[in-house]
Order: structure tokens, then sequence, then C-alpha cells
């Protein structure tokens, strides 16, 4: 982990944030000098679970997972999260301990604000602590998604989740169908699913074969059916 603040050369970073999209450029600046910044190499952690939670994390550059470790040791990804998007929001208002761990998937930069500074922007600014409100209802809609998906032993239905939630989040409509770029590992897919890395490979080929997807490597997925990729789940 490195301590070096890009504020000069990232002019306005606060800007990819979604939570301060409405703000004037003045009172972005205020934010930036409140925030520190470090940086972290790939498939380096940024904490652990039971660390003590007292600093929101915003991402500068680069893409983190939020995860859990089982008792067997596996990892089970709650969240992928990149550019514009932050993470230890829940603490903001009693200072803790994070119930997950945080890993680097890429290099990645963060700008880090104390709990103590994110009162006072919200206090100053409600709709903010608003937008932090929706952003936790989305991730806690994802997560029941997730638990609902994961009751079923069915392989392809966890599958088929997976890519129409990429689908919704990233995916782009072309003539052929649903573009979506895979800036995860087969890795992190299967231990988002739950499902083995071997077995992933496998029904990606079958719903290749069945016409539903066309895969392009590994970083691109064009779905061609999307209501028989929908019959699965």
């Amino acid at each position: 982990m490195k301590k070096d603040c890009e504020r000069c050369k990232n002019n306005l970073c606060a800007r990819k944030v979604g939570i301060f999209l409405n703000l004037t450029d003045d009172e972005l600046i205020d934010i930036i000098l409140m925030t520190g910044s470090k940086s972290f190499d790939k498939d380096e952690n940024i904490f652990f679970e039971g660390d003590k939670s007292d600093t929101l994390y915003i991402i500068n550059e680069g893409r983190i997972k939020l995860y859990k470790s089982t008792k067997s040791g596996k990892e089970q990804i709650l969240h992928i999260l990149s550019e514009g998007e932050f993470f230890g929001e829940l603490n903001l208002v009693k200072a803790g301990e994070y119930h997950f761990n945080a890993r680097a998937i890429t290099p990645v930069r963060l700008c880090t604000l104390t709990n103590e500074d994110m009162k006072n922007i919200v206090l100053k600014r409600p709709e903010i602590g608003l937008k932090v409100l929706e952003v936790v209802a989305d991730r806690l809609s994802k997560l029941e998604t997730m638990v609902q998906t994961l009751a079923t032993n069915d392989a392809e239905a966890r599958l088929a989740s997976l890519l129409i939630q990429l689908s919704q989040e990233n995916g782009k409509r072309t003539p052929q169908g649903i573009e979506i770029k895979v800036t995860m590992s087969r890795e992190d897919m299967s231990n988002l699913t739950g499902v083995a890395r071997e077995t992933i490979s496998r029904k990606l080929k079958k719903l290749e074969n069945q016409g539903i997807i066309k895969l392009f490597g590994s970083r691109k997925i064009i779905i061609l059916n999307e209501e028989e990729l929908n019959d699965f789940v």
C-alpha cells in the first residue's frame, strides 16, 4: 500500500462519484481537500474483516472486490466495484468493524474520507446522505438476489443470473444482442456464483452451443437470446 495524492493530476476526481454529481466546483474542491489518497497493487488487501471501520473509500482508478471467507477457506464475493464507486459506508453513523474483506483486483488508487468528515458533508448537503442510502439499498437488493440464486443447486441458473446482472450493469445493445465487457476472471465468476471454475467454463460453452450467447475470448460475451437466458432463472 502506498500513500500518494494525485489531486492535481486527476482534476476534480470527486466528480466521478455519483453521490457528488450535483455539487459545484467549489464544493467539490472543499471535499477534495478533505480526502487522503492510497494506492494498492493488484491482489493487495485493503482491509480485512474485523478491522476498525472509520473510513469511506472512493475508487479513483481500478477495481476492487468485497468478499467474505468461508470456513473452508473459499471466497464468497459480495460486490465488485470500479471507478466512481465507494465502500465502507455502512459505518458512517457509528464506527465499528468491517464485516467483509476488501482486495484490489487491479492496481487501484483510492480517495479516503474519515467518518467525521463524511458526516459533516452530509450535514451540509443532506441530499448526499439520501444518495448514499440509495446505493446501500441497491446493494442490499443485489445481495438478496444473490442469496436466492445460491439457494438453488442449478449451476446454469446461477450463471444465467450473473450474466443477466452483468448485462443490466454494463451491457450495451448492439445489432447482434447485448454486449457485455467481462472485467472479472473466471475465478471471480466462480466465487460470485458458488460454481466451480471448470463448471463455469463448461456451462458458458454449452450456452454458446445452444445459440444463447456468443463468447469472444474471456473478456467479451454477447447475449444473443435474452428471453431464453431468462428462462434459466
